[in-house]
């Protein structure tokens, strides 16, 4: 049990873009925790991480991030934010990165699960504890359940069922966390350029008829504490600009940033909003 002289662990926050750091860190202070954010460069936007202590620092400065963490007494992380994998030749590491990369070795060349699940177990090695925003942030994570006022029929239901089986597949490879699928055709998968890109390119692929659902689940097997899901009001924008007509997450798995936002979104739409039940993948009404 704490002691009430105790002050609650300073967190640290390695923040990449969007305003989910922001949030993550408005909820620490909220129960009482100080706040340090390293704001990834090229990356986190200066102007959502500004109201908190912060340093804007390079991904391959990793001795310099590691002395700013510990420099502010962080002692527990989050890894939180959209980051954009560099090659190698872009991170230009420095000495403490070099060394940092050889322990991670191979996972460096491999899927993105892999190499988070090394890089949560170096931060550990380091003597840090490596948490997931939804631990802090519970709130984040969506639940099951309908949240838009539109519900989907019979074919959307259909077409969910179909992107959960490939999504599974994508995960289960290491490549992505998503898919779209229309009247029972895989428009696209997701991979490396992320939920928004696959999106954009879902407008000019649709088919004639009920417009197609973007679905979005956990890997098996997924690093939980850095690399969740994500959908948020851009997602909602983006799926409708693309013709669908909803939007399936896996629930108490997938962080729905700025829930009020997104449910919004979804009903000026006219799209659904639908969280998986994660035990059977189906509409948990």
């Amino acid at each position: 049990m704490q002691h009430p002289s105790e002050q609650p662990r300073t967190l640290g926050i390695l923040a990449g873009g969007g305003r989910l750091p922001a949030q993550v860190a408005a909820a620490a202070q909220a129960a009482g925790r100080a706040v340090f954010i390293v704001g990834l460069e090229g990356f986190a936007e200066k102007q959502v991480i500004a109201p908190w202590p912060h340093e804007i620092i390079r991904m391959g400065a990793v001795g310099r991030i590691l002395g700013a963490l510990r420099t502010h007494g962080c002692h527990d992380l989050v890894m939180i934010g959209p980051v954009r994998r560099p090659s190698i030749f872009d991170l230009r590491p420095d000495a403490e990165g070099a060394k940092i990369a050889a322990r991670i070795g191979r996972a460096a060349f491999g899927g993105d699960d892999g190499l988070l699940a090394a890089v949560v177990k170096v931060l550990g090695d380091e003597g840090f504890r490596v948490l997931g925003a939804h631990e802090i942030f519970q709130a984040a994570l969506g639940p099951r359940g309908i949240l838009s006022r539109t519900e989907p029929d019979a074919q959307a239901m259909a077409d969910i069922e179909r992107g959960v089986a490939v999504a599974r597949v994508l995960g289960s490879a290491d490549v992505g966390q998503g898919c779209v699928v229309q009247l029972g055709i895989v428009l696209a998968v997701e991979a490396v350029e992320g939920t928004d890109a696959m999106l954009s390119r879902c407008g000019d692929l649709k088919r004639a008829g009920p417009g197609g659902v973007l679905v979005k689940v956990v890997k098996p097997g997924q690093e939980r504490r850095a690399d969740l899901p994500t959908i948020g009001p851009d997602t909602i924008h983006n799926a409708a600009a693309a013709g669908l007509r909803g939007v399936a997450f896996e629930a108490g798995a997938t962080i729905l940033a700025d829930r009020e936002a997104s449910v919004a979104a979804a009903n000026a739409a006219g799209l659904f909003l639908l969280g998986l039940d994660p035990e059977t993948m189906q509409h948990g009404r």
